[in-house]
């Protein structure tokens, strides 16, 4: 049986594309129990290689196992990178998958499908960012389990990141602007971060602003604009939403990290990644369902993400060594046990994944090229197992040997744990249905 409140977002949905029919054929499904309030999505553009992180080889011949040595970790039997020794004292919380796989050797390919589930229709570096291509993850939690009234369900930052073009799925796509993330591409590490957006000229009050839209609400509909224009009805709920931030204190509050203690923004690093870590945590205590937080705009470089394969000819342990471990040592297990210390694990799912890894071998510029066949993700929290490793890669941790898995099975879970069922149906801009996610719930790793 459909709420009242549903049925009176129905108005809402027609505009775009998701009428009375649909919905009552999405709430044919039998949904899952929630188990899920918040996913904290931190993509790891560039691809980081499991070899030298979670699933080293340490018998496996020298250019595949490379430098780094194995160290213990608090689960018993499960060594990591002896540059992670911060992780390895959370290891026991972690929910390790260590047997994606796909087929896309290209980052904007590859990107797209590990943002959205989805394969791309080619594996085209030039792969285009288009409204036919399907929408990010949180905007389809948006789309169908949106969070309360002034709480944006989606938010992305600090990057739109990209290689060559724009990297697809970071957006709505055919489900309307009104479904984009609130999308923050300000440095929160920066002293003088704030959110433009969020804050009203001095001369004008709440009061006035909303007399202002009422006044063009009225002029747009005298000239018939919102019943023909798509892109003016996204605009318009992209105002309306703009209007429920300003008023709420606890959306304020939450991008005000000048509120946090110095020593806990010490903890994340004083990085745009750890304080991005940082704003999610408080995103996560203002309600947000979903947010994206991103490594790094480009997918390599000194200070860029993990394409580590002789980047510009530079060798890629010194970037290891100096950056991208360091980083991930600090503020992955930091906003685990943040989130743990304030009860916010039970109902948060951390995940930390790339759109594919590294090769077993490592090549003549001392780097690991581009390997899809498999690669690790790391989830914590809410609905997953604790300390727990799923899967298993061969000797040279070339292929899986055991429970492969897909971007799309990922994402059947991910929105199964959010109380939304894989098979809920959504209609692309030619008006077809689509399964919001092909996959197939990782049964294995459900607490």
């Amino acid at each position: 049986m459909l709420s009242r409140r549903r049925l009176l977002q129905v108005g809402t949905l027609g505009l775009t594309g998701f009428g009375l029919p649909h919905l009552l054929q999405a709430a044919g499904h039998s949904h899952p129990k929630a188990r899920v309030r918040s996913v904290i999505f931190l993509h790891q553009w560039g691809g980081p290689s499991h070899h030298d992180t979670v699933d080293l080889k340490p018998d496996a011949p020298a250019e595949v196992r490379g430098k780094y040595k194995p160290i213990s970790s608090s689960l018993p039997g499960v060594p990591v990178c002896e540059k992670l020794p911060h992780l390895a004292q959370v290891l026991d919380r972690i929910c390790q998958i260590r047997t994606l796989r796909h087929t896309m050797k290209n980052h904007n390919s590859a990107g797209y499908y590990s943002l959205t589930g989805y394969a791309p229709p080619s594996d085209d570096q030039r792969l285009r960012d288009t409204q036919d291509l399907f929408p990010a993850y949180g905007s389809v939690v948006d789309r169908l389990a949106p969070a309360s009234k002034g709480i944006p369900t989606f938010v992305a930052f600090p990057h739109v990141i990209s290689d060559g073009s724009v990297t697809p799925g970071q957006h709505a796509s055919f489900l309307g602007k009104a479904h984009d993330p609130l999308l923050i591409t300000e440095d929160p590490n920066q002293p003088a971060f704030r959110l433009p957006e969020l804050s009203l000229p001095a001369h004008l009050s709440l009061e006035r602003l909303q007399a202002r839209r009422e006044m063009l609400k009225l002029i747009d509909q005298q000239a018939r604009l919102l019943e023909f224009s798509a892109y003016a009805r996204g605009i318009e709920a992209h105002q309306q939403r703009a209007v429920d931030m300003l008023t709420s204190p606890a959306v304020k509050a939450a991008f005000d990290l000048s509120r946090e203690p110095q020593a806990v923004r010490e903890r994340y690093g004083r990085t745009t990644y750890g304080q991005s870590c940082l704003l999610a945590r408080r995103l996560v205590e203002a309600g947000a369902k979903f947010i994206n937080v991103y490594f790094s705009r480009s997918i390599g470089g000194d200070q860029g993400g993990w394409d580590t394969h002789g980047f510009n000819n530079k060798p890629m342990y010194p970037i290891l060594d100096h950056y991208l471990l360091p980083v991930l040592d600090q503020t992955l297990p930091t906003l685990i046990e943040d989130l743990e210390v304030r009860g916010l694990l039970e109902t948060t799912l951390v995940v930390w994944v790339g759109e594919f890894g590294r090769t077993p071998r490592i090549n003549k510029l001392a780097g690991r090229d581009h390997w899809p066949q498999c690669y690790p993700a790391l989830l914590c929290g809410a609905g997953v197992k604790r300390g727990f490793v799923y899967g298993a890669s061969d000797k040279l941790g070339a292929y899986p040997v055991r429970d492969p898995q897909r971007p799309e099975d990922l994402s059947a879970t991910l929105f199964h744990l959010l109380g939304i069922s894989p098979e809920t149906e959504i209609r692309d801009a030619l008006d077809r249905p689509l399964p919001i996610s092909s996959g197939t719930v990782i049964e294995g790793i459900l607490a």
